[in-house]
């Protein structure tokens, strides 16, 4: 049996190592990842992602490397990212550290 807070704690680990080619952030402290959910027995893994506009040129590229990067995590069965736009993605949902990394702060 997987060990829920592992899996949960080693998503968000492969989640910091995806950028936006454009960015120098990567895309969780960005705020892009608005839902991460494992299902009771920590098989399966559903994502709902964001970009930081709806035409980003970088778009199949980042969700084909979300994608790649979760399905190599072990005891994950099934992965399910779905990009989505509600609410529309902010500044404010970018964490302190990449405010400061981006020279906002």
């Amino acid at each position: 049996m997987n060990n829920r807070a592992d899996i949960e704690e080693r998503v968000v680990e492969v989640l910091r190592t995806v950028y936006d080619p454009e960015i120098p952030v990567n895309i969780y402290d960005l705020g892009l990842i608005y839902r991460i959910e494992l299902n009771d027995e920590a098989t399966r893994l559903q994502v709902d992602m964001t970009l930081t506009a709806p035409n980003c040129p970088a778009a199949d590229f980042i969700l084909e490397d979300v994608r790649t990067k979760l399905e190599a995590i072990r005891g994950l069965e099934c992965v399910d990212v779905q990009l989505v736009f509600e609410p529309e993605w902010t500044k404010d949902m970018m964490s302190e550290e990449a405010k400061l990394d981006l020279g906002l702060m």
